[in-house]
């Protein structure tokens, strides 16, 4: 199968984007605690993992729900996702601020003192300058990372983090016509990675800085898996070289993977229309599956834009007749534009 061009990439963003408005937008942790714990499980799993944590994901999801330490790893596996857990936690209740699109140094400083304080506690850095503890920068020079970009000395990264904080709470960033909003996020996330400010645990502040960004714009939080991690670092040198498109697109696809794994299924009614790519797994049928129903006719369906929707009864009542021949008389074939008579009730 070709790869998606990234309008298409971004197109589909904008697919499960309208359909979590068309559900009320993204709902607050307060209204959808389980919603919120599933997405808090993934990320703490595959951020922790990309920086070489053991932890599976039964064992991290046993940690985060209990407090208890399943398997017989490091000590300091377990004390990385917890803190790494109660971050996220942080970054999560700041969703109730839909209005507070802005950022403060403080917060940053906050959510690395979060992620690596208890983990400090019993393994610090190696020659750790008690100036450098959980939330203060660091006091020492980063090597050139691969390619050759090297972060600021360290008496500048206060000025460095003051000006991206600054860049971040203007507006001009959100309305630019020269490359997708998503684009703009990479480019933040990634020049924050770069001055990296902190003796250590840059990347996983950075992701969860980042999606801090994300949920107060309206956007869940862009979960990037371990198994992207090397398409993911190398996104990130070419972003250093002022190309933020292939991170634009890992991006593009983490949050929509949030709004269509964990979000919509839920809160869409059994017959509220939503993009097919949110209801895979429905009755145990992949997205490519639905596709396929749709276009022989299968699977009632009604197309927005470039996209088709359907609803979790119309998906089941498939499943259930899935290896029966389809009907010569009354099956409704998919809708290229209208509202079918199945939908018709639901505005």
């Amino acid at each position: 199968m070709p790869r998606p061009s990234r309008d298409t990439i971004y197109q589909r963003l904008k697919t499960s984007v309208d359909g979590l408005a068309s559900v009320g937008g993204l709902p607050l942790p307060a209204e959808a605690s389980a919603i919120w714990r599933d997405i808090w499980h993934q990320e703490a799993h595959h951020s922790t993992a990309m920086e070489g944590n053991t932890l599976v994901f039964r064992e991290v999801q046993l940690l985060l729900e209990t407090g208890k330490a399943v398997g017989s790893k490091e000590m300091k596996a377990y004390l990385e996702v917890q803190s790494y857990g109660k971050a996220a936690e942080w970054v999560y209740a700041q969703a109730r601020e839909r209005g507070a699109v802005k950022i403060t140094a403080a917060e940053i400083r906050e959510i690395h003192e979060l992620a690596v304080e208890t983990v400090w506690t019993y393994f610090p850095p190696d020659q750790l300058d008690p100036r450098e503890g959980p939330g203060a920068y660091r006091r020492k020079e980063i090597e050139p990372f691969d390619g050759g970009m090297r972060p600021p000395a360290w008496p500048d990264i206060s000025a460095a983090v003051t000006d991206w904080v600054e860049r971040v709470n203007s507006a001009a960033w959100q309305s630019s016509n020269e490359r997708h909003v998503i684009e703009e996020f990479a480019d933040l996330h990634a020049s924050f990675e770069r001055i990296h400010p902190f003796r250590d645990g840059n990347g996983r502040v950075g992701r969860l800085v980042l999606n801090l960004l994300l949920v107060r714009h309206g956007y869940p939080p862009a979960v990037i898996y371990k198994s992207e991690r090397d398409r993911y670092l190398a996104a990130l040198r070419r972003a250093d070289s002022r190309d933020c498109g292939a991170l634009g697109e890992l991006l593009a696809r983490s949050i929509k993977q949030s709004i269509d794994r964990f979000i919509l299924p839920s809160l869409a009614g059994p017959h509220k229309l939503i993009p097919i790519s949110a209801l895979a797994g429905t009755a145990g049928l992949s997205r490519n599956a639905l596709t396929l129903a749709v276009q022989r006719g299968r699977l009632k369906a009604v197309k927005k834009g470039n996209a088709w929707h359907s609803t979790k009864v119309a998906v089941e009542e498939y499943a259930g007749s899935r290896y029966r021949p389809p009907s010569t008389s009354g099956e409704m074939p998919p809708h290229e534009s209208g509202t079918p008579a199945l939908f018709a009730r639901q505005g």
